[in-house]
């Protein structure tokens, strides 16, 4: 199917929904089975690319994908029900996260990533997006000092929020508090989360 190689079969299921079927090579098009395999593989590939910019959000998505696979491969799901469902969540997935999911202060995918990981916490994501854009300059991603800069911002607004209610786990993972401000083990659970996110702010377009 090198007429759909990549990501253009995902941009006709976007447009035309169940209808991209039919610009499928007859082949395919005849086998139900090689239309749901060929869409999952396109759709995986999506969200395999996409997980850098919103790790929690894509990882929902390959949830999703897998329980529906799951339910064609056991027939528990009739062809045209999966067609909906599947062109769904590639829309869904394409799209990236959105709509009244979210609270509106959260108006960017950027805002709406750092909540996403940051245990959907509204007032951090926005302290932090904040602190981005105040201290980010030009092509910083390619210069140690101007990276440092950056690095520096989220860690001063991620220790504000630790000393006033905590969020970080014990895991050391973007979520709810395990440390206390101030010991030794708050310390490195906050830079472990610093770095997270300094990560996943490299990874936000609009930076």
């Amino acid at each position: 199917m090198s007429a759909f190689d990549d990501l253009s079969l995902i941009q006709l299921i976007v447009e035309r929904g169940a209808d991209a079927v039919k610009a499928l090579p007859e082949g395919i098009r005849k086998n139900n089975e090689a239309v749901a395999e060929t869409i999952e593989n396109n759709v995986r590939r999506l969200i395999i690319d996409e997980t850098p910019i919103n790790p929690k959000y894509f990882e929902r998505m390959s949830e999703l994908l897998d329980a529906l696979i799951a339910q064609r491969k056991q027939g528990a799901i009739e062809y045209q029900e999966y067609l909906r469902k599947v062109v769904e969540l590639t829309k869904r997935t394409k799209n990236g996260p959105g709509g009244s999911a979210y609270p509106a202060a959260l108006d960017t995918a950027a805002k709406r990533a750092l909540y996403d990981n940051l245990d959907k916490n509204e007032a951090l994501a926005v302290a932090v997006d904040a602190a981005v854009r105040a201290h980010r300059q030009d092509d910083w991603r390619g210069n140690v000092f101007k990276i440092k800069k950056v690095k520096n911002a989220i860690k001063a607004v991620i220790e504000e929020f630790e000393s006033r209610r905590g969020i970080m786990d014990d895991a050391g993972s973007v979520g709810v508090a395990g440390g206390e401000a101030g010991t030794y083990e708050g310390q490195k659970a906050t830079d472990v989360v610093t770095d997270q996110v300094l990560e996943l702010v490299k990874n936000q377009h609009e930076y």
